[in-house]
């Protein structure tokens, strides 16, 4: 079973959470906040692009000049780049301000977001600043172990939202209670993604996901 590093440990105790209140787990780049675009326009600021014929970034990143890829180092140090400038210009995914200020009063709700742990504090202002000032935590690996012991805090339903696959699958195999939502703004993304066999559910508006988790919540009494 996969453990938790102590630095997320530790940002998960110190979370404070009531054992009655029902739990949405967020997801931050393409169900909070607009991570696609930006990285993309990031990336042609630098002189690369963005090649959509694939998903993984160290497959996907090529030179204007001569439409070479990139290596994976120089690719990771786009990404450094672009979280060094831009972590705090990202702009919100539409509607999630709004659908999370009216969840936020049946629910309680925490952001699982992986990135680099430096610039925790710097999305922690960003999303703050949108009117998303939610606790965040800042995850490495797989979000399994992380949505289990955050579940585990509470005796309601919890609910959890990515964009990704391999963490809704993650979070299936450690937390199968939680309900998963499998959530992608940007329909290129979306696209190349496809659907995620481990969600309860796909959509990539958060009048939808509002919707689906409202009526969760009436359904169990909340």
């Amino acid at each position: 079973m996969s453990e938790i590093s102590p630095d997320v440990r530790a940002q998960i105790e110190a979370t404070p959470l009531v054992r009655e209140r029902p739990l949405i787990i967020s997801d931050a780049d393409e169900v909070l906040v607009a991570f696609m675009a930006a990285f993309e326009t990031y990336l042609e600021d630098q002189g690369y692009y963005f090649d959509w014929s694939g998903f993984r970034l160290t497959g996907a990143v090529r030179r204007q000049s001569d439409r070479e890829l990139l290596p994976a180092e120089e690719v990771h140090a786009a990404l450094l780049g672009f979280y060094d400038e831009r972590t705090e210009k990202l702009e919100p995914v539409p509607g999630a301000v709004e659908a999370l200020d009216a969840l936020s009063r049946r629910a309680q709700v925490v952001v699982l977001s992986n990135l680099p742990a430096a610039y925790g504090a710097a999305r922690r202002r960003a999303l703050a600043a949108q009117g998303m000032a939610y606790p965040l935590i800042v995850n490495e690996g797989p979000k399994g172990p992380a949505v289990r012991l955050l579940a585990g805090s509470v005796d309601a339903p919890v609910f959890f939202l990515d964009d990704s696959p391999n963490h809704l699958k993650s979070v299936a195999d450690h937390a199968a209670d939680v309900r998963r939502l499998h959530f992608v703004h940007d329909q290129r993304l979306a696209g190349l993604i496809g659907p995620a066999p481990d969600s309860h559910h796909r959509t990539d508006t958060w009048a939808e996901a509002r919707a689906v988790i409202e009526d969760h919540l009436a359904a169990a009494g909340f």
